[in-house]
């Protein structure tokens, strides 16, 4: 692992900020997003990390008891708060329409057509109730803010992503955007399965 020097490490910037941005930033307590790490009003920094989503029942009995006492005994060393949050969010079927989309102008065949539009209004009509959701998975890990704290927190963090790994389930460092986007899940009830490389304004503000 890449040591950073502690002297190189940089406070986050104090960005001026129209009233109705403070205002929101008050409420969702959000002072600086930057890399890896959500700076909070009340002095806090916060890192987060995305755990892949398994399905237990493609596992034996056996096996569902191994990866929970591996992941247990893995967890005991850890004697700082974290938490855990769940956050329904619609599911992406993107994909899935794309392809049918492509074997639909492929082709010739006029039932085949018939049953494929049937199909794609029915998964659609199904995603916009809001009934088609899946729980994303998040661990939230924090100290408080001080000069250099970045490395001893992010080192936290690799530490917690290996713990779960250990046990056979994914886990990632949340980058920057990716932190906007759970932002928005957590805050912004409006905010829909929206995929862009754009993310600087999706932060929602509040009109005072």
């Amino acid at each position: 692992m890449k040591i950073l020097n502690k002297n190189k490490i940089k406070k986050p910037k104090k960005i001026k900020l129209s009233k109705r941005e403070e205002t929101a930033q008050r409420i969702v307590n959000v002072k600086d997003i930057r890399d890896k790490f959500l700076y909070t009003m009340d002095g806090k920094i916060i890192s987060y990390i995305q755990i892949s989503p398994i399905d237990t029942n493609l596992f034996s009995k056996r096996e569902k008891i191994s990866i929970t006492r591996i992941l247990t005994s893995e967890l005991t060393s850890e004697r700082k708060i974290l938490k855990l949050i769940a956050v329904p969010r619609p599911i992406d079927i993107s994909s899935l329409l794309l392809e049918y989309q492509t074997i639909l102008s492929e082709t010739s065949n006029q039932k085949q057509k018939e049953l494929l539009r049937q199909e794609m209004l029915s998964i659609s009509s199904f995603a916009l109730s809001g009934e088609v959701v899946e729980r994303q998975i998040y661990i939230m890990l924090w100290e408080d803010y001080e000069d250099g704290i970045e490395r001893d927190l992010i080192k936290r963090t690799m530490d917690m992503v290996g713990k779960f790994e250990a046990s056979g389930i994914r886990a990632t460092v949340m980058n920057e955007s990716k932190i906007v986007r759970l932002c928005n899940l957590i805050n912004n009830p409006a905010y829909a399965n929206v995929e862009s490389t754009s993310y600087e304004s999706t932060i929602p503000f509040l009109i005072q």
